[in-house]
């Protein structure tokens, strides 16, 4: 009779050891969502975002009025742009919150701790990219709407109505709808403009200094050069006159580069160092 081997009380290492499991991008969105959220200074940036486009965008449209014309007609004022001038400014505040999403993890050390939850860094750095846009689009509408809302109870009062040759500013309209949704598309490009110069830099501080530069310094160059050729060079290459021509609705023919162009050059600014930042991003270490 054969004897019966021993039971086996113990499994082999093999079975016992297991992989730590990899975030998917459900829980990867989850995650950036908890730490983008949980951050104070998001959402005071988000409210700055809305709180200076439509302040700057009501004093601009309240400062401007036909009597100083010969005729209402004769302003030719674009007042559809002129309601969103305070893009101008709110995109500092988002520009900023899109640095801080990255660089703060690195400044805390959280970077580490966020890769071994993920250890794909393109999962994770997608998952940061979708919330912050998607967060910077929703702050983006709200001040975009407010700033046209505004818009529509204070230009009738400065001369700037429908009989005058100036509709009012509604989503109705074609030109006024696209300048609407391409400010908020640049303000959520800027804001992912501010997370790529953070993941190549992997410095908060760098990161909002070199965006600033970008944004407000090269349109700063091109007012003070004396070359008309080298002045239309900058604006429209430049990354904030190039995108910010996307809120003209009148005298097209005269940008130094269109609406949907000017937005694809901010675009290339936008995703090109999203892109850099990525490839850097694999490539160093946390």
């Amino acid at each position: 009779m054969t004897p019966s081997l021993p039971a086996r009380t113990g499994s082999s290492p093999r079975a016992d050891t297991k992989s730590p499991p990899r975030a998917g991008m459900t829980s990867s969105l989850h995650a950036e969502w908890t730490k983008l959220r949980t951050l104070p200074s998001s959402w005071l940036l988000l409210a700055a975002a809305v709180v200076l486009t439509v302040a700057v965008g009501t004093a601009a449209v309240s400062a401007v009025t036909t009597r100083v014309c010969e005729s209402a007609a004769a302003c030719h004022e674009d007042t559809v742009k002129l309601s969103l001038t305070g893009v101008w400014l709110g995109q500092a505040a988002v520009l900023v919150l899109g640095a801080l999403s990255m660089g703060a993890e690195y400044t805390t050390g959280t970077i580490r701790t966020a890769l071994t939850a993920v250890p794909r860094r393109g999962t994770l750095l997608t998952a940061k990219s979708a919330v912050l846009a998607a967060l910077t689009a929703a702050a983006g509408a709200v001040a975009v709407c407010a700033s046209l809302l505004t818009a529509r109870l204070i230009l009738p009062g400065n001369g700037f109505t429908p009989e005058a040759g100036y509709p009012l500013p509604s989503p109705a309209d074609l030109t006024t709808l696209r300048a609407a949704l391409g400010s908020v598309l640049c303000l959520v490009l800027i804001a992912l403009l501010g997370l790529g110069l953070a993941t190549l830099l992997r410095d908060t501080t760098r990161a909002i200094t070199t965006g600033l530069g970008l944004l407000y310094v090269v349109p700063l160059l091109a007012d003070l050069l004396g070359d008309p050729a080298w002045k239309d060079r900058l604006e429209r290459w430049a990354p904030m006159p190039a995108g910010l021509a996307i809120q003209a609705t009148r005298d097209l023919a005269r940008l130094p580069i269109g609406p949907w162009p000017g937005l694809g050059v901010l675009a290339a600014y936008a995703l090109g160092l999203l892109c850099v930042g990525a490839a850097a991003f694999r490539l160093r270490d946390a």
